[in-house]
């Protein structure tokens, strides 16, 4: 089992406790997460985040799961975080 405590962020974003749960039953997903950057991460986070409505959330959360599982390093279409 993965120690959660471990898995990293982004740079301003913290790791939600939903997309940190389906990392943790993703193992090719949560591969890919600790590989990428910091950055890389804080950008699937805000992207997820900056959905409005709970069904797009969990809808970000699969699709992102299932791309990062291909290899895929940063949300496709998203301009960037806001927030940096």
């Amino acid at each position: 089992m993965t120690d959660l405590r471990n898995i990293p962020g982004g740079v301003v974003h913290e790791l939600p406790d939903d997309l940190l749960q389906a990392l943790t039953h993703d193992a090719e997903a949560l591969r890919t997460w600790e590989d990428i950057t910091p950055l890389a991460r804080n950008e699937w986070i805000c992207w997820v985040e900056s959905a409005k409505k709970d069904e797009t959330r969990r809808k970000r959360i699969d699709w992102g799961c299932s791309n990062l599982r291909e290899g895929k390093r940063r949300p496709c279409c998203w301009p960037g975080c806001p927030h940096r």
